[in-house]
């Protein structure tokens, strides 16, 4: 049924494309099969819904009519520019012109909409949760303990003289701004069985000094996926396609030795530097690698909190900053200019 929806929505658009007279009503076309409240937008937070199998045939079929229904508009706007009439448009060409500013996307949403269009075509669905989250999905169900440096006020940022009721118990938790994407793999997974494969995209938080490579706001992507017989190998795989895809280019993925409460094992990965390939540069301060985020397999405790069998089912977990990302393949050399406000950063992207 999806995939019969996703065909009628091209064969309209298809017909509107060819109808289109002007350039306005080829860009009110965009919006309304490619903008974010499109159908296709609809269709991919329904993959939820469907089988394994489902989702693997609808998700690159939609991407697929996507990218064809923009092209067609591409070339209509070109037909369009070509037959314009100077004489019939009656422009006094001599005459002061104003320019019209208009807006576009900001880089970090221009980023991570191609993360999400790459890893939907890879059979992931989108998912999203709350920027103001409780104590229990911030910290207790990711196996972080009541002692660790990041609950401290210095590390995260509280709601002051707020706290939540804590479900079937005369207790109460404190509220904080989520300082990761990870309380959005739990709250999945209470109300999901595997197996499945997710990807979560969103603002984060943090108490910490700003500098040229650290920001109290930011924002984080994280991926996770969950069933039997998961392994390392897996999550390497995937990894590589999706920095090949995103760099347009052969990237390899180093994996080092690491800790993080919430996965065991833990490691941090590397990707072979964009610029010198591998071979050392100042980019890369000569090591040929770029460090770019964690990841390991998920801890049997997430598990256990988030209301599976321990032991049942094995999964990976990873992330990064879509800001770090967005420096590397922009050769931005200071995240604060991502929140700047400053629009001569923004108009170059």
């Amino acid at each position: 049924m999806l995939e019969q929806k996703i065909l009628n929505i091209k064969t309209q658009a298809l017909e509107n494309i060819k109808k289109a007279q002007n350039e306005k009503e080829l860009f009110d076309l965009r919006v309304k099969y490619l903008g974010r409240k499109s159908g296709f937008n609809k269709i991919l937070k329904s993959l939820k819904d469907l089988s394994l199998e489902e989702k693997k045939k609808i998700g690159p079929l939609a991407n697929t009519v996507k990218k064809e229904i923009d092209e067609e508009i591409k070339k209509a706007e070109k037909i369009i520019k070509s037959k314009v009439d100077l004489e019939k448009e009656k422009i006094d060409v001599t005459a002061p012109g104003e320019k019209i500013k208009r807006g576009h996307l900001h880089l970090l949403t221009i980023v991570q909409n191609e993360i999400e269009d790459i890893f939907t075509s890879m059979g992931f669905e989108i998912a999203d949760g709350p920027e103001v989250e409780t104590e229990f999905y911030a910290f207790d169900a990711l196996n972080i303990p009541k002692n660790h440096p990041a609950r401290d006020a210095w590390d995260t940022f509280f709601i002051k003289n707020q706290k939540s009721k804590i479900k079937n118990q005369n207790l109460e938790e404190k509220i904080v701004l989520r300082p990761h994407t990870s309380p959005v793999q739990v709250r999945y997974m209470q109300k999901h069985k595997p197996p499945f494969r997710i990807i979560a995209p969103g603002k984060c938080f943090r108490h910490e000094a700003t500098d040229a490579s650290h920001e109290h706001t930011f924002y984080q992507f994280e991926a996770l996926v969950v069933g039997k017989n998961i392994n390392v190998g897996h999550f390497k795989y995937i990894a590589e396609e999706f920095f090949s895809k995103f760099f347009k280019k052969k990237i390899t993925v180093r994996l080092r030795p690491s800790f993080f409460p919430f996965t065991e094992p833990s490691f941090e990965f590397d990707i072979n530097c964009t610029v010198c390939g591998g071979k050392g540069c100042s980019a890369c301060q000569g090591t040929g690698w770029s460090e770019i985020g964690g990841a390991g397999m998920v801890n049997q405790e997430v598990f256990v909190a988030s209301g599976y069998p321990r032991e049942k089912y094995q999964g990976f977990a990873w992330g990064f900053g879509i800001e770090r990302l967005a420096m590397i393949k922009y050769k931005i050399n200071d995240i604060r200019l991502f929140h700047s406000g400053d629009l001569r950063f923004v108009s170059q992207f």
